[in-house]
């Protein structure tokens, strides 16, 4: 299995945006262990010495890096200006970055549509991370006003998907 620059991209990208110190990867034959800066722990105590130490040479592939290719998605949502959510007003945000999904399945109805009425439990839409979907719930209780993001786009953290009007 071989994972796309964009796919690597995406992958360290929600690995920095996590809470988590300390992440292992494993997707087939690719093993990814990432801890962020500081997360280290000292297993035995660190030796001094008067000498500086030697400086160490960047290891070298044995395989040239593939040159940049210019992806082209199909739809990229685009982050939506900072408008100010009107009051009686709920933004439905990305938990993450993903691909936005209004429908369980392709093929299927949307989960809601605008006008639909929503309770706290429903679920809004699904965002997608490495074939692992996400449901977003409506939080309130509610009437569906506005949806920002096209189905299938990418979306980012926290990016607004859709207004619920508070009833």
């Amino acid at each position: 299995m071989s994972l796309t620059n964009d796919e690597v991209l995406k992958i360290l990208k929600l690995i920095d945006e996590s809470d988590y110190d300390d992440v292992r990867l494993e997707i087939g034959d690719l093993k990814l262990h990432v801890q962020k800066q500081g997360a280290a722990q000292l297993t035995s105590s660190p030796s001094f010495s008067d000498r500086p130490a030697p400086a160490q040479m960047p290891a070298v592939s044995a395989t040239p890096a593939p040159a940049p290719v210019a992806v082209t998605p199909k739809a990229v949502a685009a982050p939506a200006a900072a408008e100010p959510i009107p009051a009686g007003v709920t933004a439905i945000r990305a938990p993450m970055l993903g691909t936005f999904f209004r429908a369980p399945s392709p093929g299927e109805k949307p989960f809601v549509e605008v006008g639909a009425k929503v309770g706290p439990s429903d679920t809004t839409c699904l965002v997608e991370v490495m074939k692992l979907f996400n449901s977003v719930k409506a939080g309130v209780a509610g009437t569906v006003t506005k949806i920002l993001v096209e189905n299938g786009a990418m979306v980012e953290h926290d990016q607004v998907l859709m207004l619920i009007k508070q009833d």
